[in-house]
């Protein structure tokens, strides 16, 4: 068997408050939270683990990429969801195109800061 990816820990000040905004912009399912986790379930099983970073330990949280494969009428309610929100949002990483969607790899994708300044990539088409 090939690897395959299970979970990861998004690090978070609030864990269920950054839970409920990735499970609202990703319309993920909740999956049963233990320990420090609240967690999420993907399609394919993926589990997205947050856990809250006390502040006085970790004055920081280093900023993560993580992307999303998502379909375009996802894409679509997405991107209503955040201008809605008046969330800021951009065509590209490096957040030169403000407000904007990219048509990169044959397909739509935007970019996105979540509540603890993870950079979020919604995209519908894979890379290669």
């Amino acid at each position: 068997m090939t690897a395959r990816f299970d979970h990861t820990v998004i690090a978070a000040r609030d864990a269920a408050a950054s839970a409920e905004f990735h499970r609202e912009l990703l319309e993920a399912d909740p999956a049963p939270s233990w320990g420090p986790f609240v967690n999420l379930s993907l399609d394919g099983g993926v589990l997205l683990h947050f856990a809250a970073l006390p502040q006085e330990e970790f004055p920081e949280i280093q900023n993560q990429h993580q992307a999303f494969l998502v379909d375009d009428a996802h894409l679509d309610r997405a991107l209503q969801r955040i201008r809605a929100e008046g969330r800021d949002h951009w065509a590209d990483p490096q957040r030169t195109k403000p407000g904007q969607t990219n048509t990169e790899h044959g397909g739509r994708g935007v970019y996105l800061l979540d509540p603890v300044g993870h950079y979020l990539e919604l995209t519908t088409a894979h890379y290669v």
